[in-house]
């Protein structure tokens, strides 16, 4: 566990995997804090602590990856580019930014043949759904289900795979 709302954390994580492992061959951002909140509900703590764990938390782990010789990286973002999301806006604003930066740390480590992408997987219920909140997604998605973790996990392991060294920069819908 770790508080990722501390600026201090991602490097921190990156230099303790590094000292047990040797090395950090790619990094999989797939943390998230979910925020509901409407418009007329926002406050600044809120959309500024949503903000410092998803998005700055997420580029602070990609920039210490980087200085620790990373060759893989894969974001996670959320699929607000698909539908809107006006009841989280918290959460839509910081995995939003994941998206966008996505292209620019691509850019920023090509030179090093480091790959940065970013993976929207879709509705994955890991335990904070409701019954009516589980049937509402399910009726919406052309499977009539959630995703689980092992419809997303063969295209993360793609990603951070030799197979994947062309691919950089993408934003890739894994949301059935």
């Amino acid at each position: 566990p770790a508080d990722l709302a501390d600026p201090d954390t991602p490097e921190r994580l990156v230099a303790d995997h590094v000292y047990r492992h040797g090395a950090l061959d790619a990094l999989v951002a797939v943390h998230a804090r979910s925020s509901a909140g409407c418009l007329g509900e926002l406050t600044a703590a809120e959309l500024d602590l949503s903000f410092a764990v998803n998005a700055r938390a997420t580029v602070l782990l990609v920039q210490a990856a980087a200085a620790a010789g990373v060759r893989r990286v894969v974001l996670f973002t959320t699929g607000v580019h698909r539908e809107p999301m006006p009841t989280e806006i918290p959460y839509v604003l910081s995995k939003a930014a994941i998206q966008g930066v996505t292209g620019t740390l691509a850019a920023a480590l090509a030179s090093r043949s480091v790959t940065v992408n970013c993976v929207n997987p879709g509705p994955v219920d890991t335990g904070y759904a409701d019954e009516e909140a589980r049937a509402a997604v399910a009726r919406r998605m052309p499977m009539r289900r959630w995703g689980r973790p092992d419809d997303i996990a063969p295209v993360v392991s793609w990603l951070l795979s030799d197979e994947a060294h062309w691919m950089t920069g993408q934003t890739i819908d894994v949301d059935g």
